[in-house]
This record gives C-alpha cells, structure tokens and sequence, in this order.
C-alpha cells in the first residue's frame, strides 16, 4: 500500500530537483503532465514548478488523476487494508556510460542504434542521456581511460542490458543494426540458458547487451 508521507517527500524532491536545474526531473514532467508536453527542457526547468504540480507528478504516476483522488484513495485502502512497513522501492534504473566525446557518442546512438536524445547538458556537454523505448542511457565525459588495456572486452564486461519482448524483434533489431554498419561484440546467438542475445560495442568500447526469451 502506498505511503502517503513518502509520496508528500517525493514530490518535495521533485520541486527540488527542478529548482537545481536537474534535467532528467524535466524528462518526466513533460512525459506525466499534459500542460507540459509540448514544452523543451529547457523550458520546463525556467517554468514555474510548484509543491502543487509535483504533487500531481507524483498522483498521475501512482494511476489518480490529481493528489486529492491519491489521498483518498490511500486513505481507503488504510481502512481495509491491514498496516503493513512501507519499504521504499526503486521507481526506475537509468545505465552510466562513459565517453571521451558526448556530442560523437548521441550521433552513434541516433544514427546508428535508432536511439533519440532526451537531453545533453553543459556548453559544450559533458552528461546526456539517450533512449529507446523504455530503455534509458545516461553518458558521462571522462577524458582519461576509465578501464586499462583490454579488460572490457576480455572480460565481456557489459556497461547495459536491455530486454526485448520477444526473440523475433531481437532479430528484427540484429538486423538493423548489421545494415547501419554497427560493430557487434558478439553475434546473435542462442544461450545455453535458452535466452537470445547479441552485444554491441560503442565507439567509447561500452558493451551494450540486447536479449530476448528465447523460442
């Protein structure tokens, strides 16, 4: 059951994060209120954003139209449900990738991998962040080596892993990608576990892992 005081913090986060400029806070206000749907981030984040839109933020993400309709309904479900500990629960899970060049790595990731840009930040940039899908990539500028020799490759030491729903649009996708020219790790092939999965390498040398239920 959701906990009224950590749903009335997390929207305090929210106001907070939008008043410190945090991009990925204008991601979701834009994806979860309609007024700001058309707006850029930029525009989001010099917009007024007060208690009250964060509060509805964080109604519409928990399925209620407005905070009144989630305070009630939680109060309901207090009623008949028996108390229980809240425990705090991860609502997302974004991958860190490390490149030399933010502006050359967004241009693989469109071109090549069919990714859009959600965000860059800094003149020039130095953080960004790249989806497709529900799968979300942040990149990160580190202009010396984050790993030593090969060990990334020798060890398969994958940077993100992103599901596919099924084992035909993961070939779909292998396919696509073998057309844009992409370089692949590894191939696509089944594993031993029965899971379809192939591997790309970014021109920074991140591993991206792509699978699938196999079938």
């Amino acid at each position: 059951m959701p906990n009224l005081e950590n749903l009335r913090k997390q929207a305090k986060l929210y106001v907070r994060w939008h008043r410190d400029c945090h991009h990925p806070v204008a991601a979701e206000i834009r994806a979860v209120l309609p007024r700001f749907k058309e707006l850029t981030d930029r525009q989001i984040l010099d917009r007024d954003f007060k208690l009250g839109d964060a509060q509805e933020l964080v109604a519409r993400q928990s399925g209620f139209e407005s905070w009144q309709a989630l305070k009630t309904g939680v109060q309901a479900m207090s009623k008949s449900d028996p108390p229980t500990v809240a425990t705090p629960e991860p609502i997302q899970a974004e991958a860190q990738l490390f490149t030399a060049d933010i502006e050359a790595s967004c241009a693989f990731f469109t071109a090549k991998l069919g990714f859009t840009v959600v965000f860059t930040y800094g003149e020039p940039p130095f953080y960004g962040q790249v989806k497709r899908g529900n799968a979300r990539l942040n990149r990160r500028l580190v202009c010396e080596p984050v790993f030593v020799g090969d060990i990334r490759e020798r060890e398969q030491l994958l940077a993100a892993a992103m599901t596919m729903e099924s084992a035909a649009a993961l070939r779909d996708l292998y396919l696509q990608y073998q057309a844009a020219g992409v370089a692949f790790q590894q191939p696509l092939k089944q594993e031993p576990w029965g899971a379809r999965t192939f591997v790309v390498r970014d021109p920074d040398g991140n591993l991206l892992l792509f699978s699938a239920p196999g079938s």
